[in-house]
């Protein structure tokens, strides 16, 4: 049986897996453009998504949106999810067991957007997707081949939110995702200046 936008979302909502479902207010899904040639993959949601059940919300959120805009993107023309769909008490990282619990779900999220890019944000999503040995410091902006995409992975906004530094070298990794998406994402066009 084929899988269904509305049979996985109502799943994850009813989700009890893991013990993250005891503090959770809402389930974070997803939002987007659900046939998206991009997909960008966070850690897990923070206390605003938790709040609102859609991620990336509150300041890193913000932040996201500008990187997106910087290269001609926006939440209509990407997928946006998180490794995780529930909050993690505290905001800490995501246990392995887990990202266990909750990966299925993202598999199948991969599966129904079928991405040609994929956008890991951050170490946690990177090193479960693309390497368990991924260091961001070291191979962000690198691009691999996996299950038929091409990933990569950057800082999660939330880390240049603490750490500014890494702009730079983070805008130069989002001028090479443009490229990319340029050259094999057909049915991606990017804004305007100004349009966003």
């Amino acid at each position: 049986m084929q899988d269904s936008w509305e049979a996985l979302a109502r799943e994850c909502a009813g989700c009890r897996e893991c013990a993250l479902h005891q503090t959770r207010k809402n389930v974070v899904f997803g939002v987007g453009n659900p046939q998206a040639e991009i997909m960008l993959v966070g850690e897990g949601p923070g206390a605003n998504e938790d709040a609102t059940g859609v991620p990336f919300v509150g300041r890193a959120g913000q932040l996201l949106d500008d990187m997106l805009a910087i290269i001609g993107l926006d939440r209509e023309r990407v997928y946006i999810c998180n490794i995780v769909k529930c909050r993690p008490p505290g905001n800490r990282d995501p246990l392995n067991v887990e990202q266990d619990a909750c990966i299925g779900y993202l598999r199948r999220q991969i599966a129904l957007v079928r991405p040609r890019i994929l956008v890991c944000l951050g170490r946690i999503a990177a090193m479960r997707l693309i390497d368990d040995k991924f260091r961001i410091t070291r191979d962000h902006g690198r691009w691999y081949d996996v299950d038929g995409m091409r990933m990569t992975a950057i800082y999660h906004p939330s880390a240049l939110l603490r750490d500014p530094s890494r702009r730079p070298e983070t805008f130069d990794d989002l001028k090479e995702i443009q490229r990319e998406v340029g050259r094999i994402c057909p049915r991606t066009t990017p804004a305007k200046p100004g349009e966003l």
